[in-house]
Protein backbone atom coordinates (compact mmCIF):
# COMPACT_ATOMS: atom_id res chain seq x y z
CA UNK A 1 0.00 0.00 0.00
CA UNK A 2 1.13 3.45 -0.31
CA UNK A 3 3.24 4.99 2.38
CA UNK A 4 1.02 6.61 5.03
CA UNK A 5 1.42 10.09 5.80
CA UNK A 6 3.43 11.04 9.32
CA UNK A 7 2.74 13.83 11.62
CA UNK A 8 5.95 14.64 10.64
CA UNK A 9 4.72 15.16 6.68
CA UNK A 10 0.93 15.42 7.64
CA UNK A 11 1.01 19.25 6.00
CA UNK A 12 2.20 18.39 3.05
CA UNK A 13 -0.42 15.05 2.57
CA UNK A 14 -3.44 17.23 3.44
CA UNK A 15 -3.32 19.66 0.90
CA UNK A 16 -3.86 23.45 3.51
CA UNK A 17 -3.12 26.62 1.98
CA UNK A 18 0.41 27.17 0.47
CA UNK A 19 3.15 28.67 2.63
CA UNK A 20 6.52 29.72 1.81
CA UNK A 21 9.47 31.89 3.16
CA UNK A 22 9.53 34.32 -0.20
CA UNK A 23 8.87 38.25 1.01
CA UNK A 24 7.27 39.52 -1.84
CA UNK A 25 7.37 43.72 -2.45
CA UNK A 26 7.02 45.98 -5.72
CA UNK A 27 7.26 42.53 -7.47
CA UNK A 28 10.52 41.55 -5.95
CA UNK A 29 10.58 37.87 -4.63
CA UNK A 30 13.25 36.80 -1.78
CA UNK A 31 13.56 32.48 -2.19
CA UNK A 32 15.29 30.66 0.36
CA UNK A 33 17.32 27.77 -0.75
CA UNK A 34 18.23 24.79 1.79
CA UNK A 35 21.53 23.43 1.29
CA UNK A 36 23.39 21.44 3.89
CA UNK A 37 27.20 21.16 3.19
CA UNK A 38 29.11 24.35 4.72
CA UNK A 39 32.03 23.94 2.15
CA UNK A 40 29.92 24.53 -0.61
CA UNK A 41 28.09 27.62 0.95
CA UNK A 42 30.15 30.28 -0.62
CA UNK A 43 29.71 28.35 -3.94
CA UNK A 44 25.87 28.63 -3.58
CA UNK A 45 26.00 32.18 -2.76
CA UNK A 46 28.11 32.75 -5.67
CA UNK A 47 25.36 30.84 -7.82
CA UNK A 48 22.52 33.13 -6.10
CA UNK A 49 24.21 36.11 -7.00
CA UNK A 50 24.93 35.55 -10.77
CA UNK A 51 21.25 34.21 -10.93
CA UNK A 52 19.95 37.79 -9.67
CA UNK A 53 22.03 39.50 -12.20
CA UNK A 54 19.70 37.87 -15.10
CA UNK A 55 16.76 38.04 -12.83
CA UNK A 56 17.07 41.28 -10.97
CA UNK A 57 13.54 41.48 -9.35
CA UNK A 58 14.67 37.36 -7.25
CA UNK A 59 17.24 37.45 -4.44
CA UNK A 60 17.85 33.71 -3.17
CA UNK A 61 18.97 33.72 0.45
CA UNK A 62 21.48 30.64 0.94
CA UNK A 63 19.81 28.72 4.48
CA UNK A 64 22.66 26.61 5.40
CA UNK A 65 21.89 23.58 7.89
CA UNK A 66 24.10 21.21 8.88
CA UNK A 67 23.70 17.54 7.99
CA UNK A 68 23.11 16.25 10.99
CA UNK A 69 20.21 18.19 11.77
CA UNK A 70 19.11 18.86 7.90
CA UNK A 71 16.57 16.38 7.51
CA UNK A 72 15.11 16.93 11.05
CA UNK A 73 14.71 20.38 10.43
CA UNK A 74 13.26 20.05 7.00
CA UNK A 75 10.55 17.47 8.06
CA UNK A 76 9.99 19.94 10.82
CA UNK A 77 9.58 23.22 8.47
CA UNK A 78 7.56 20.83 6.24
CA UNK A 79 5.25 19.84 9.13
CA UNK A 80 4.80 23.72 9.81
CA UNK A 81 4.31 24.82 6.19
CA UNK A 82 7.60 26.48 5.49
CA UNK A 83 9.97 24.37 3.99
CA UNK A 84 12.41 26.38 1.70
CA UNK A 85 11.44 27.42 -1.62
CA UNK A 86 13.81 25.36 -3.10
CA UNK A 87 16.33 22.95 -1.55
CA UNK A 88 19.04 20.10 -1.93
CA UNK A 89 17.78 16.53 -1.83
CA UNK A 90 19.25 12.96 -1.77
CA UNK A 91 18.74 9.68 -3.26
CA UNK A 92 17.32 7.76 -0.11
CA UNK A 93 15.16 10.46 0.93
CA UNK A 94 13.79 11.56 -2.47
CA UNK A 95 11.00 9.38 -3.14
CA UNK A 96 9.90 9.68 0.64
CA UNK A 97 9.31 13.37 -0.17
CA UNK A 98 7.87 12.83 -4.02
CA UNK A 99 5.29 10.27 -2.95
CA UNK A 100 4.04 12.41 -0.04
CA UNK A 101 3.96 15.79 -2.32
CA UNK A 102 6.32 17.72 -0.20
CA UNK A 103 7.92 18.37 -3.70
CA UNK A 104 6.98 19.71 -6.80
CA UNK A 105 7.57 17.50 -10.08
CA UNK A 106 8.76 19.50 -12.84
CA UNK A 107 6.61 20.46 -15.76
CA UNK A 108 8.11 22.03 -18.30
CA UNK A 109 9.86 20.10 -20.91
CA UNK A 110 13.63 19.72 -19.95
CA UNK A 111 16.22 18.09 -22.17
CA UNK A 112 17.37 15.60 -19.08
CA UNK A 113 20.27 14.05 -21.88
CA UNK A 114 22.45 16.37 -20.30
CA UNK A 115 22.62 15.13 -17.01
CA UNK A 116 23.62 11.10 -16.54
CA UNK A 117 20.92 8.69 -16.82
CA UNK A 118 21.32 7.11 -13.46
CA UNK A 119 20.93 10.37 -11.65
CA UNK A 120 17.66 11.48 -13.88
CA UNK A 121 16.39 7.99 -13.28
CA UNK A 122 17.15 8.30 -9.59
CA UNK A 123 15.08 11.76 -9.17
CA UNK A 124 11.95 10.55 -11.39
CA UNK A 125 9.11 8.86 -9.94
CA UNK A 126 6.20 6.98 -11.42
CA UNK A 127 7.31 8.81 -14.41
CA UNK A 128 8.05 11.93 -13.56
CA UNK A 129 10.90 13.78 -12.67
CA UNK A 130 11.29 16.15 -9.56
CA UNK A 131 14.97 17.33 -9.38
CA UNK A 132 17.42 18.62 -11.55
CA UNK A 133 20.88 17.46 -10.63
CA UNK A 134 23.67 19.30 -9.33
CA UNK A 135 26.45 17.52 -8.55
CA UNK A 136 27.30 13.68 -8.95
CA UNK A 137 29.53 11.07 -7.49
CA UNK A 138 31.29 7.48 -7.86
CA UNK A 139 33.60 5.32 -5.89
CA UNK A 140 36.98 4.09 -7.15
CA UNK A 141 39.82 2.70 -4.68
CA UNK A 142 42.29 5.11 -2.63
CA UNK A 143 45.60 3.21 -2.63
CA UNK A 144 48.87 4.42 -0.65
CA UNK A 145 51.76 4.20 -2.87
CA UNK A 146 54.28 4.32 -0.17
CA UNK A 147 52.62 1.18 1.42
CA UNK A 148 52.21 -0.14 -2.10
CA UNK A 149 55.89 0.13 -2.83
CA UNK A 150 57.17 -1.02 0.85
CA UNK A 151 55.22 -4.44 -0.30
CA UNK A 152 56.50 -4.64 -3.79
CA UNK A 153 52.86 -4.50 -5.15
CA UNK A 154 52.47 -2.84 -8.62
CA UNK A 155 49.97 -0.36 -8.94
CA UNK A 156 46.14 -1.10 -9.32
CA UNK A 157 45.93 -1.19 -13.03
CA UNK A 158 42.49 -0.05 -15.11
CA UNK A 159 41.32 -3.33 -15.92
CA UNK A 160 42.27 -5.47 -12.31
CA UNK A 161 39.58 -7.80 -10.78
CA UNK A 162 38.52 -9.14 -7.82
CA UNK A 163 40.99 -11.98 -8.04
CA UNK A 164 44.05 -9.19 -8.37
CA UNK A 165 42.46 -7.43 -5.48
CA UNK A 166 42.95 -10.37 -3.81
CA UNK A 167 46.01 -11.33 -4.08
CA UNK A 168 47.18 -7.77 -3.92
CA UNK A 169 45.13 -7.45 -0.17
CA UNK A 170 47.37 -10.69 0.93
CA UNK A 171 50.35 -8.87 0.00
CA UNK A 172 49.99 -5.30 1.03
CA UNK A 173 48.75 -7.12 5.31
CA UNK A 174 51.71 -6.79 7.06
CA UNK A 175 50.51 -7.66 10.90
CA UNK A 176 54.43 -7.16 12.47
CA UNK A 177 53.32 -3.34 11.15
CA UNK A 178 49.85 -3.33 12.36
CA UNK A 179 49.13 -2.85 8.29
CA UNK A 180 45.72 -4.18 7.00
CA UNK A 181 45.43 -4.27 3.13
CA UNK A 182 41.33 -2.68 3.22
CA UNK A 183 39.12 -1.70 6.12
CA UNK A 184 36.02 -3.51 5.23
CA UNK A 185 33.42 -1.26 6.29
CA UNK A 186 29.77 -2.29 6.92
CA UNK A 187 28.30 1.28 7.76
CA UNK A 188 29.41 3.01 3.96
CA UNK A 189 27.01 0.96 1.66
CA UNK A 190 27.36 3.20 -1.60
CA UNK A 191 31.72 3.08 -1.00
CA UNK A 192 31.69 -0.73 -0.09
CA UNK A 193 28.55 -3.53 -0.22
CA UNK A 194 26.54 -2.11 -2.80
CA UNK A 195 29.04 -1.56 -5.36
CA UNK A 196 30.30 -5.47 -5.10
CA UNK A 197 26.98 -6.22 -4.66
CA UNK A 198 26.02 -5.40 -8.24
CA UNK A 199 29.97 -6.32 -9.52
CA UNK A 200 28.73 -10.15 -8.33
CA UNK A 201 25.41 -9.38 -10.70
CA UNK A 202 23.23 -9.10 -7.71
CA UNK A 203 20.70 -6.52 -6.60
CA UNK A 204 19.55 -4.97 -3.02
CA UNK A 205 16.28 -4.09 -4.53
CA UNK A 206 14.13 -5.07 -7.47
CA UNK A 207 13.48 -2.38 -10.24
CA UNK A 208 9.94 -1.89 -9.44
CA UNK A 209 11.23 -1.41 -5.61
CA UNK A 210 8.93 -3.97 -4.58
CA UNK A 211 11.18 -7.07 -3.56
CA UNK A 212 14.71 -7.36 -1.59
CA UNK A 213 17.53 -8.78 -3.36
CA UNK A 214 19.30 -9.46 -0.61
CA UNK A 215 18.62 -13.47 -0.84
CA UNK A 216 19.57 -13.88 -4.41
CA UNK A 217 22.66 -15.88 -4.31
CA UNK A 218 24.85 -13.35 -6.68
CA UNK A 219 24.42 -10.61 -3.60
CA UNK A 220 25.09 -12.45 -1.67
CA UNK A 221 29.15 -13.45 -3.49
CA UNK A 222 29.07 -9.56 -3.32
CA UNK A 223 28.72 -9.95 0.68
CA UNK A 224 31.25 -12.40 0.82
CA UNK A 225 33.80 -10.38 -0.78
CA UNK A 226 34.00 -8.80 2.29
CA UNK A 227 33.36 -11.23 5.24
CA UNK A 228 36.24 -13.62 3.58
CA UNK A 229 38.80 -10.17 3.35
CA UNK A 230 37.76 -9.70 7.57
CA UNK A 231 38.12 -13.92 8.05
CA UNK A 232 41.74 -13.69 6.17
CA UNK A 233 42.98 -11.22 7.92
CA UNK A 234 43.59 -8.72 5.27
CA UNK A 235 40.40 -6.04 6.92
CA UNK A 236 40.77 -5.59 10.71
CA UNK A 237 37.74 -7.04 12.71
CA UNK A 238 34.41 -4.80 12.85
CA UNK A 239 35.21 -3.75 16.31
CA UNK A 240 38.51 -2.58 15.72
CA UNK A 241 36.79 -0.49 12.64
CA UNK A 242 34.00 0.52 15.16
CA UNK A 243 36.84 2.47 17.46
CA UNK A 244 38.58 3.91 14.67
CA UNK A 245 37.19 4.43 11.76
CA UNK A 246 39.00 3.11 8.29
CA UNK A 247 39.15 6.45 7.10
CA UNK A 248 41.16 7.55 10.03
CA UNK A 249 43.23 3.92 9.77
CA UNK A 250 44.10 5.08 5.73
CA UNK A 251 45.41 8.51 6.84
CA UNK A 252 47.28 6.96 9.42
CA UNK A 253 49.32 4.52 7.21
CA UNK A 254 47.68 1.71 9.09
CA UNK A 255 45.54 0.71 5.38
CA UNK A 256 46.82 0.31 2.21
CA UNK A 257 43.76 0.92 0.16
CA UNK A 258 40.47 2.52 1.30
CA UNK A 259 36.85 2.28 -1.11
CA UNK A 260 36.22 5.98 -1.57
CA UNK A 261 34.54 8.74 -3.24
CA UNK A 262 35.16 11.48 -5.85
CA UNK A 263 33.97 13.45 -2.83
CA UNK A 264 37.33 12.19 -1.23
CA UNK A 265 39.54 14.28 -3.09
CA UNK A 266 39.63 17.70 -0.77
CA UNK A 267 39.88 15.28 2.32
CA UNK A 268 42.79 13.08 1.10
CA UNK A 269 44.50 16.38 -0.47
CA UNK A 270 44.71 18.78 2.41
CA UNK A 271 45.17 16.36 4.94
CA UNK A 272 49.09 16.35 5.64
CA UNK A 273 49.68 12.19 5.41
CA UNK A 274 48.21 11.40 2.60
CA UNK A 275 49.13 14.66 0.38
CA UNK A 276 51.61 12.78 -1.31
CA UNK A 277 51.05 9.58 -1.25
CA UNK A 278 47.94 8.68 -2.10
CA UNK A 279 46.15 7.86 -5.76
CA UNK A 280 43.12 6.85 -7.19
CA UNK A 281 42.04 3.50 -9.35
CA UNK A 282 39.20 2.02 -10.59
CA UNK A 283 36.98 -0.54 -8.66
CA UNK A 284 38.12 -3.62 -9.66
CA UNK A 285 35.81 -5.66 -11.55
CA UNK A 286 33.94 -9.30 -10.53
CA UNK A 287 31.51 -10.88 -13.36
CA UNK A 288 30.59 -7.21 -14.34
CA UNK A 289 32.38 -3.46 -13.63
CA UNK A 290 29.90 -1.68 -11.55
CA UNK A 291 29.73 1.19 -9.12
CA UNK A 292 27.24 3.39 -7.36
CA UNK A 293 26.28 6.82 -8.63
CA UNK A 294 24.91 9.27 -6.32
CA UNK A 295 24.12 13.18 -6.43
CA UNK A 296 22.31 15.56 -4.94
CA UNK A 297 19.55 17.23 -6.96
CA UNK A 298 17.62 20.44 -6.67
CA UNK A 299 13.85 20.69 -5.62
CA UNK A 300 11.12 22.97 -5.57
CA UNK A 301 9.17 22.85 -2.50
CA UNK A 302 5.40 21.82 -3.47
CA UNK A 303 4.21 24.74 -1.31
CA UNK A 304 6.27 27.54 -2.64
CA UNK A 305 4.14 31.06 -3.09
CA UNK A 306 6.82 31.34 -6.00
CA UNK A 307 6.25 28.38 -8.01
CA UNK A 308 7.35 30.11 -11.32
CA UNK A 309 10.54 32.25 -9.59
CA UNK A 310 11.47 28.99 -8.08
CA UNK A 311 11.65 26.80 -11.32
CA UNK A 312 13.83 29.57 -12.95
CA UNK A 313 15.91 29.03 -9.99
CA UNK A 314 16.42 25.55 -10.13
CA UNK A 315 16.45 25.29 -14.20
CA UNK A 316 19.68 28.23 -13.61
CA UNK A 317 21.24 25.44 -11.19
CA UNK A 318 20.86 22.93 -13.61
CA UNK A 319 21.97 24.46 -16.50
CA UNK A 320 25.82 24.39 -18.00
CA UNK A 321 26.83 27.94 -16.15
CA UNK A 322 25.62 26.82 -12.62
CA UNK A 323 27.98 23.78 -13.55
CA UNK A 324 31.11 25.96 -14.79
CA UNK A 325 31.07 27.95 -11.30
CA UNK A 326 30.24 24.50 -9.53
CA UNK A 327 33.40 22.89 -11.17
CA UNK A 328 35.51 24.96 -9.77
CA UNK A 329 34.50 25.50 -6.56
CA UNK A 330 32.48 22.22 -5.33
CA UNK A 331 32.14 18.49 -6.29
CA UNK A 332 31.89 17.00 -9.87
CA UNK A 333 28.87 18.75 -11.49
CA UNK A 334 26.07 16.43 -12.55
CA UNK A 335 26.02 18.45 -16.28
CA UNK A 336 27.80 16.54 -18.97
CA UNK A 337 31.23 17.83 -20.09
CA UNK A 338 31.54 20.44 -17.12
CA UNK A 339 33.71 18.45 -15.24
CA UNK A 340 37.21 19.37 -16.94
CA UNK A 341 37.66 22.00 -14.26
CA UNK A 342 36.83 19.83 -11.41
CA UNK A 343 39.82 17.05 -12.67
CA UNK A 344 42.32 19.95 -13.90
CA UNK A 345 42.50 21.47 -10.02
CA UNK A 346 44.41 18.12 -9.05
CA UNK A 347 46.68 17.14 -12.22
CA UNK A 348 48.41 14.78 -9.63
CA UNK A 349 45.49 12.31 -8.98
CA UNK A 350 44.04 10.35 -11.66
CA UNK A 351 40.31 11.79 -11.76
CA UNK A 352 39.41 11.10 -14.52
CA UNK A 353 38.93 7.30 -13.14
CA UNK A 354 35.72 9.23 -11.27
CA UNK A 355 34.47 10.19 -14.75
CA UNK A 356 34.90 6.84 -16.69
CA UNK A 357 33.00 5.01 -14.15
CA UNK A 358 29.70 7.36 -14.82
CA UNK A 359 29.37 4.79 -18.32
CA UNK A 360 29.08 1.42 -16.10
CA UNK A 361 27.44 3.45 -13.00
CA UNK A 362 24.33 1.75 -10.72
CA UNK A 363 21.98 4.56 -9.20
CA UNK A 364 21.80 4.35 -5.83
CA UNK A 365 19.23 1.64 -4.60
CA UNK A 366 16.33 3.30 -2.43
CA UNK A 367 12.22 2.89 -1.90
CA UNK A 368 10.05 4.84 -0.55
CA UNK A 369 11.40 4.44 3.35
CA UNK A 370 15.00 3.36 2.48
CA UNK A 371 15.54 4.36 5.55
CA UNK A 372 13.51 1.44 6.85
CA UNK A 373 15.61 -1.30 5.35
CA UNK A 374 19.05 0.36 5.49
CA UNK A 375 18.39 -0.28 9.28
CA UNK A 376 17.86 -3.94 8.86
CA UNK A 377 21.10 -4.03 6.35
CA UNK A 378 23.37 -2.27 9.75
CA UNK A 379 21.06 -5.18 12.35
CA UNK A 380 21.68 -8.63 9.80
CA UNK A 381 25.14 -7.52 8.41
CA UNK A 382 27.29 -6.60 11.48
CA UNK A 383 26.43 -10.89 12.51
CA UNK A 384 28.12 -11.52 9.43
CA UNK A 385 30.67 -8.97 9.51
CA UNK A 386 31.71 -10.38 13.62
CA UNK A 387 31.20 -14.01 12.66
CA UNK A 388 28.24 -14.55 14.60
CA UNK A 389 26.11 -16.04 11.67
CA UNK A 390 26.98 -17.31 8.00
CA UNK A 391 26.45 -14.74 5.47
CA UNK A 392 24.22 -16.51 3.90
CA UNK A 393 22.03 -17.01 6.94
CA UNK A 394 22.51 -12.73 7.63
CA UNK A 395 20.95 -12.07 4.09
CA UNK A 396 18.03 -14.28 4.39
CA UNK A 397 17.20 -12.95 7.12
CA UNK A 398 17.60 -9.47 5.71
CA UNK A 399 15.72 -10.38 2.72
CA UNK A 400 12.93 -11.33 4.96
CA UNK A 401 12.89 -8.23 7.08
CA UNK A 402 13.37 -6.04 4.21
CA UNK A 403 10.49 -7.64 2.24
CA UNK A 404 8.42 -7.24 5.20
CA UNK A 405 8.94 -3.45 5.55
CA UNK A 406 8.54 -3.08 1.41
CA UNK A 407 4.97 -4.33 1.61
CA UNK A 408 4.13 -1.92 4.00
CA UNK A 409 5.02 0.87 1.43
Amino acid sequence: MALLCTALLASACAGGEQAGTGAQAQGKVTLSYGVWDATQQDAMRELAAEFTKTHPNITVNVQLTPWADYWTKLKAAVSGGAAPDVFWMNGPNFQLYASNGVIKPIEEQVDSSVYPKALVDLYTYEGKLYGLPKDMDTVGVWYNKELFDAAKVAYPADDWTWDDFKKAAAKLTDPAKGVHAIGAQLTSFQEYQYNTIYQAGGHVISPDGKKSGYDDPKTIEGLRFWTDLIAAGHSPDLKTMTDTAPLQLFEAGKLAMYWGGSWDVAEFTKNDYTKDKVDVAPLPKGEKQATIIHGVANVMSAKTEHPAEAWEFVKFLGSKPAADILGKKGPIPAYNGTQNDWMAAHPELKLKVFLDAVAYAVPYPVSKNTAAWQEQELTHLTKAWTGEVPVEKAAADLAAGMNDLLAKE
